[in-house]
């Protein structure tokens, strides 16, 4: 697994915000982005691109976390119910990219995480994934993991 450094831009998301903790996050994000792809099918001019989880870290893994369950759009827009404009952070992260069925994204993020203790790394305050196109092969799936660095 290959951890390297990314400078990022900001992605504009049309986005669900949920209070989740990491365990839960299996079971938060289809409702919330079944919101997002209804709002989107009725604003075809945002252009939607990719699903995209922005993660907000608590201060204690234990406590809950924000979660942005969202879809990249083409530019930012009004909120409607409880779909809103979220930006994913720019700055220097910490980036992998994930090659397989979902259920093993932990490995991933461990890389990533352990990559950030050897190499005196601080994890800032956001991490999120892209989620490439989909198939029916999860060997074919492809995620895009970021780690903002503080």
């Amino acid at each position: 697994m290959t951890v390297d450094t990314v400078e990022t831009q900001p992605r504009v998301i049309a986005a669900v915000r949920r209070s989740v903790r990491i365990g839960e996050v299996g079971a938060a994000w289809k409702p919330a982005l079944d919101v997002v792809w209804a709002f989107l099918r009725a604003h075809p001019e945002l252009k939607p691109g990719h699903n995209v989880f922005l993660y907000h870290h608590p201060a204690a893994r234990s406590d809950p976390m924000d979660v942005d369950f969202g879809v990249e759009v083409l530019r930012e827009f009004e909120p409607e119910g409880d779909v809103r404009v979220a930006r994913t952070p720019a700055g220097e992260t910490a980036h992998a990219t994930h090659r397989g069925p979902y259920d093993k994204m932990k490995d991933t993020h461990d890389a990533i995480h352990s990559w950030a203790e050897q190499n005196r790394r601080q994890i800032g305050r956001a991490s999120w994934e892209v989620y490439g196109d989909w198939s029916n092969d999860p060997s074919k799936l492809e995620t895009e993991i970021f780690y903002l660095l503080g």
